[in-house]
């Protein structure tokens, strides 16, 4: 299987996209000072929101490209990532307060479905693959 010029022009702006937000979310909410000064519904509101859109930069670059495999290994991890922060969040609002541990986790998590670690190696990967196939 080729990888086309267009996959990789395709695949780069995903990686550039991502790196943008990422960059943004840490320059200007997770490593301010000031962002505990907000309430912790707009925070965890926020981590959401740019959860859900380093999700979907994702899955519109990763589903048009050649190798299909690679959308769905990037569905599985975000889907699984999202039911298990939303469950424990909404365990900690309606239920009960969540240990450090659990918190630590979460962030964890967080960091893993928004870092662009995950799209980098999946296209290293993919590389890899294709190249052994060829």
């Amino acid at each position: 299987m080729k990888i086309y010029k267009t996959d990789n022009i395709r695949f780069i702006s995903g990686l550039v996209m991502i790196i943008v937000l990422y960059s943004l979310y840490y320059i200007y909410f997770a490593d301010n000072n000031h962002s505990h000064t907000i309430s912790r519904l707009l925070r965890h509101g926020i981590t959401l929101a740019t959860t859900v859109a380093i999700y979907f930069i994702g899955t519109f670059h990763l589903g048009k490209l050649q190798d299909s495999w690679m959308a769905s290994i990037w569905h599985i991890v975000h889907i699984s990532g999202l039911c298990i922060l939303t469950g424990l969040g909404l365990f900690d609002w309606l239920i009960s307060d969540i240990s450090i541990k659990l918190k630590l986790f979460c962030h964890s998590i967080q960091e893993i479905l928004i870092s662009p670690v995950l799209y980098v190696a999946m296209g290293l990967l993919n590389r890899s693959l294709n190249k052994k196939l060829a």
